[in-house]
């Protein structure tokens, strides 16, 4: 090289390394940009929406279960029972005794139950034929009533109720002949004031 010394030649060669140096260390620094940019797979939120339902899909076999024992009728004297602990809350629950308040009425149906069951249980039938009256269940009480043939004192007097009511009921619709004949049947178990007032309007 004509004019070159060999310190320019070394210094020219020092140059040209210095810039090769700078074009491999652009050429590294985007290779390494581009990999940092590439976007990656989807597949971790594909997976994160399969959630475990399993949850949601909970047995409801218990709901469907049924009693064995609520299948089975009821015993007489279970009835009885149910029949007594019916009325006691009844008592309580209304001021005034209905067949159609719904504790009087499981009382009266499971007396009835008890009473039909068992039909020579005079107990049974005799608690019912309470019933029938402390509901006012007029025609039933008076039927119940006689059906049991002799009575004790107390269940006169509910018996006699029973008829004075309905032979005021039949005087009401013009039935003479049927407020008479409930009227002589009530005297028969016990006179009361409410019959003879009855008697004297069929003079």
């Amino acid at each position: 090289m004509n004019g070159w010394t060999p310190a320019r030649v070394a210094l020219k060669m020092r140059f040209v390394m210095k810039k090769i140096l700078m074009l491999t260390a652009f050429a590294l620094a985007g290779l390494a940009a581009a990999q940092d940019t590439t976007t990656p797979t989807e597949t971790p939120t594909t997976t994160e929406t399969t959630t475990d339902t399993t949850t949601t899909t909970e047995t409801t076999t218990d709901t469907t279960t049924t009693d064995a024992t609520a299948t089975m009728p009821m015993s007489a004297s279970d009835a009885f029972g149910k029949a007594q602990e019916y009325a006691v809350q009844a008592d309580v629950a209304y001021p005034v005794s209905f067949y159609d308040r719904t504790l009087w009425k499981a009382a009266v149906d499971s007396a009835y139950v008890a009473a039909t069951t068992e039909a020579t249980n005079r107990d049974y039938n005799a608690y019912l034929a309470q019933l029938y009256t402390k509901t006012q269940w007029w025609i039933n009480a008076y039927n119940a009533w006689d059906k049991l043939g002799e009575l004790n004192d107390t269940e006169k007097e509910y018996a006699s109720l029973s008829a004075a009511k309905l032979a005021y009921l039949a005087l009401q619709r013009g039935d003479m002949e049927g407020a008479r004949a409930y009227v002589e049947k009530g005297m028969a178990w016990k006179d009361s004031a409410s019959l003879q007032a009855i008697m004297k309007r069929l003079m």
